[in-house]
């Protein structure tokens, strides 16, 4: 069957190495979960972004469970009715699509993620994290490690603490140019969230992550420096030992904290 055509404007590289295809789905296998969850999240619904020519769809239709594949690329789409005609496919932008429609319970994210909106695509899983308890997929190699950098790394940033306030995050291996059709300009890498316990941050959200954004939107100055255009004297309540801090040395914890003080006064 003729193969799809990889449009640039899209942000298209097709896999085209089975094993590593298999490894990526086996990241949401309930054998491959960590053991605290595999029970709960093992056999909910699989949603997976950018499907293309289904090479990581066919493993994922292996495991019997409910998927859904989003393909906004109409070639691709036409390929997969005829390749996988069981296959449920919907047709359009993930980012535009309201996700509650799709599914009204719980589900799981999985996807060769397009690495022009791979940023977009995470910010959104925070807008459903109560419906989204398991994350998995490849990225830009950067943006993965970004996600799961901790505090003092260069790479820690507004992803970081954003998703890590609600998921437990985790590199889980590399994966080289060569393999893809074409090949990207940059390595890649894959990585899995997991819904961690918070129920609530115990400050307001909206709040918080405006504090996030501000202060690492400009990174290498203290917090004094980039918070007080926006928070004026209510910084002065904000302890010294981290006032005088760049927002690269903060936990997710302290961050809530930060944003409690800003918030209470």
């Amino acid at each position: 069957m003729q193969s799809v055509r990889a449009k640039k404007n899209l942000g298209q590289h097709f896999l085209n190495d089975e094993g590593i295809a298999h490894r990526i789905a086996l990241t949401i296998d309930p054998t491959e979960l960590p053991a605290s969850v595999k029970d709960k999240y093992g056999s909910i619904p699989v949603m997976e972004i950018g499907p293309g020519m289904g090479v990581l769809t066919k493993y994922l239709m292996e495991t019997e469970r409910d998927l859904t594949a989003i393909e906004l690329d109409g070639e691709s789409v036409n390929y997969l009715s005829k390749v996988y005609p069981g296959l449920k496919v919907v047709e359009g932008d993930f980012l535009k699509m309201d996700l509650k429609e799709i599914y009204q319970g719980e589900f799981s994210l999985i996807g060769n993620y397009p690495y022009n909106i791979s940023s977009q695509i995470f910010f959104k899983v925070l807008d459903y994290k109560d419906r989204i308890p398991v994350v998995s997929g490849m990225l830009q190699k950067e943006v993965a490690e970004r996600i799961c950098a901790g505090p003092g790394s260069k790479t820690y940033g507004i992803l970081s603490v954003l998703l890590q306030a609600w998921y437990d995050c985790e590199y889980l291996f590399n994966v080289e140019p060569y393999v893809f059709t074409p090949p990207p300009k940059v390595r890649s890498g894959v990585l899995r969230l997991v819904r961690n316990n918070r129920e609530m941050l115990g400050v307001d959200e909206v709040l918080f992550r405006k504090v996030v954004k501000t202060a690492f939107g400009q990174r290498r100055k203290t917090l004094r420096n980039s918070l007080s255009p926006l928070f004026g004297d209510r910084i002065a309540k904000i302890p010294s030992d981290i006032i005088t801090l760049r927002p690269e040395r903060l936990g997710v914890e302290q961050f809530i904290e930060l944003t409690r003080i800003l918030e209470n006064n």
